[in-house]
């Protein structure tokens, strides 16, 4: 089952739940943001901040890399997603974005966030002919199948023609997945979630019905849209309800929440402004801005947040 004490995924109001409260949350451990930073921060590795109250996030290790990458088609990490396998000593496992352009997605395991299995590049799409990009991936137990699906944004020049040139540099994304039982052999790609726009940045959230949120960025440039909207989900491969409307403003992206006492907050990066942004709300209808009370590392770009013990903590600070 999803191990709903550190899933602390992307989320969104909806249509049809617009009168779903959100259960309160029970007391938890500290937030653990992994991230990627600006310029050569992309080369450098994976960062970590930590923050108390879920809002002013500290720096670890004086913000030098946890995991420098080592694989890939430009050997980068970007957009770097967290999430803890199955079992009571189960590893954290991490993925990320490897290239700009490419067929791969990073992935290595640890169980303190300093030591490492060796990184690995996945083919995730070499199968497919076309294929642009991998980008932004994220991964989610399928209680269903009792498999890890990993999901993330690819093009594939001569598909989805409908939309061809409505994101920039010719790009016209959709969420696809693959599917492994032991990350050692994986199911050949499909297309997850195709929503009849370029869209990128998926992220899942569990509901307190036992039932899943998708959130997306519509990636649309003109007339620029570039904000998120969400929809329920029956499970991580779906079926998909329509998206409720935009929650955000335009030229946003990299969402990612976590529950903070009866909120639900959404953080994203604001980055056109070079800034992050963020909205809580109980009701996933009505979205308040919280974005003052944030405090970010400086640099800070796409990433995702988890919930880990004091312990865990403990040792990463000393």
């Amino acid at each position: 089952m999803i191990d709903r004490r550190s899933l602390c995924l992307g989320g969104a109001a909806l249509a049809g739940c617009a009168t779903t409260r959100i259960a309160p949350a029970e007391p938890e451990g500290p937030l653990l943001f992994a991230y990627f930073s600006t310029g050569k921060g992309e080369a450098d590795g994976l960062k970590l901040a930590v923050s108390e109250d879920g809002f002013a996030f500290r720096t670890l290790g004086g913000g030098k890399p946890y995991l420098v990458p080592q694989v890939g088609e430009k050997k980068l990490l970007r957009d770097p997603f967290l999430w803890r396998g199955e079992g009571v000593d189960a590893p954290w496992h991490c993925v990320w974005t490897t290239a700009w352009e490419g067929v791969t997605i990073g992935h290595a395991t640890t169980r303190d966030f300093v030591t490492w299995t060796p990184q690995r590049a996945i083919p995730v799409m070499a199968s497919v002919p076309g294929t642009r990009n991998c980008w932004a991936p994220e991964a989610i137990f399928d209680p269903a199948t009792r498999r890890t699906v990993i999901f993330w944004s690819s093009t594939v020049t001569g598909r989805f023609a409908e939309t061809a040139g409505t994101s920039e540099g010719g790009y016209n994304h959709r969420l696809w997945y693959t599917t492994t039982a032991d990350f050692e052999s994986f199911a050949p790609p499909q297309v997850l979630y195709d929503p009849g726009f370029s869209v990128i940045d998926g992220t899942f959230a569990p509901a307190p019905d036992g039932g899943l949120w998708l959130v997306v960025k519509d990636e649309t440039v003109e007339p620029p849209r570039k904000w998120l909207r969400a929809a329920s989900a029956r499970s991580p491969i779906g079926p998909f309800a329509s998206l409720g409307e935009p929650f955000t403003a335009s030229w946003v992206e990299g969402p990612m929440t976590a529950r903070i006492g009866e909120d639900l907050v959404c953080y994203y990066d604001v980055y056109r402004d070079g800034r992050w942004g963020a909205k809580s709300t109980r009701d996933m209808a009505t979205w308040q801005d919280v974005s003052d009370r944030l405090a970010m590392p400086q640099g800070a770009r796409h990433g995702s947040l988890v919930r880990i013990d004091r312990k865990m903590l403990g040792a990463l600070e000393a």
